[in-house]
C-alpha cells in the first residue's frame, strides 16, 4: 500500500470513530438518520453538483444500478448500527463491526475482484482481527456473561455488530466495484447515494411526524456533525481503493478502532481501557504489515 493511501486511510478512520462517538452519544434511529442524510445533502451539494456536471449524462443503467444498490445497503447499515448503539455498548459494537466487516470485505475481494494477497498482508489481516477481539472486551466477553444484564447487553452488541458488519463487507465491494472498476468519482458515489437514501428513510419520519420533529430540535447538532465528517471519511477511503487493493484499504480502516478505544473509554466511560489498547495496537500492527504487504 503506497504512502499516499496509507495516509487517507488513517485520517478517514480518526473521522470515523468521531462521528460514531457522536452518534453513540446521541442514541438516535431511522429519524436521526434522515436527518443527517438531508444535512449531507445540502452540505455537499456544491460538491456534488460540480462533480456531476460532467459526469451523469455519460452514464448508464449499470452505473445506476450500482449506486442504488448501494444506497440501499448503506441504508440498512446505518439504521443497524443505530439500533446496535441503542442496545450495547460502542466499544463492544463498533469493533465487532469494524472487525467483521472489512474481513468479509477482504474474502470478497479476493474471489470476486480478483485481487491477490501476500503473505505479509495476510498476517496483517490476522492481526486486525486479534485486535478486534481484545477492543471488544476479550476474555472479559466471558466473564460477562454470568451476569444476566450484561451477557444481554454483549450478546446484543457481538449481533448488531455482526450484522452491520456484514453490511459494511456489501456497501465496501459495491462501492469498491464502482471507483475501480466502472471508474466512478468517489465523491458522487457517496454523494449520489445518499440522495438515493432519501426516499428509503422517509417513511419511518412520515409514521410520527411529531417524533421526527422533536428530534430535530434535539439531534440537529449530532446529525450535521455525522453530515459532514461520514462523506469526507468515506471519500478518502474511496480514493484510497483507487490507489491499493480493496483487500489491502478495508482493513487497514480498522486503525479507527484506536481512536474509538481512546475516545469511546474517555467520553462514555465504558472501560476495560488497557484491554482495549492493547487489541488497538494489535489492530496498528496489522494496518502496519497491511501497509508492507
Amino acid at each position: 500500500m503506497s504512502a499516499t493511501a496509507l495516509g487517507l486511510v488513517l485520517f478517514a478512520a480518526l473521522l470515523h470513530a468521531l462521528w460514531n462517538v457522536v452518534a453513540k452519544r446521541t442514541g438516535g434511529d431511522a429519524r436521526f438518520a434522515l436527518i443527517a442524510a438531508l444535512f449531507l445533502v445540502v452540505v455537499w451539494a456544491p460538491l456534488g453538483v460540480w462533480a456531476a456536471w460532467d459526469a451523469l449524462p455519460h452514464w448508464g443503467r449499470l452505473e445506476w444500478a450500482v449506486l442504488l444498490a448501494s444506497a440501499i445497503v448503506h441504508v440498512f447499515y446505518f439504521t443497524t448500527l443505530l439500533r446496535g448503539y441503542r442496545l450495547s455498548d460502542l466499544t463492544v459494537v463498533y469493533p465487532v463491526a469494524r472487525g467483521t466487516g472489512p474481513l468479509l470485505a477482504t474474502l470478497g475481494a479476493l474471489v470476486w475482484l480478483g485481487e491477490a494477497m501476500s503473505a505479509v498482508a495476510a498476517c496483517g489481516v490476522a492481526g486486525v482481527a486479534i485486535g478486534v477481539f481484545f477492543v471488544a472486551g476479550g476474555p472479559g466477553l466471558w466473564a460477562k456473561a454470568h451476569d444476566p444484564w450484561q451477557r444481554a447487553r454483549v450478546r446484543a452488541g457481538i449481533g448488531w455488530g455482526a450484522a452491520t458488519g456484514a453490511l459494511i463487507a456489501g456497501y465496501t465491494l459495491i462501492d469498491g466495484y464502482a471507483v475501480k472498476v466502472l471508474l466512478l468519482s468517489p465523491i458522487l458515489v457517496d454523494y449520489v447515494g445518499n440522495v438515493f437514501r432519501l426516499p428509503f428513510l422517509l417513511p419511518a419520519a412520515l409514521r410520527d411526524r411529531r417524533g421526527f420533529a422533536e428530534c430535530c430540535r434535539t439531534q440537529w447538532r449530532a446529525a450535521l456533525v455525522v453530515a459532514v465528517l461520514g462523506p469526507l471519511g468515506y471519500v478518502l477511503v474511496l480514493y484510497a481503493m483507487r490507489l491499493a487493493p480493496i483487500s489491502h484499504v478495508a482493513p487497514a480502516r480498522e486503525v479507527s478502532m484506536l481512536f474509538a478505544a481512546l475516545i469511546g473509554g474517555r467520553l462514555l466511560g465504558e472501560g476495560d481501557r488497557t484491554l482495549r489498547l492493547l487489541g488497538a495496537g494489535c489492530i496498528a500492527a496489522g494496518v502496519g504489515a497491511l501497509a508492507l504487504g
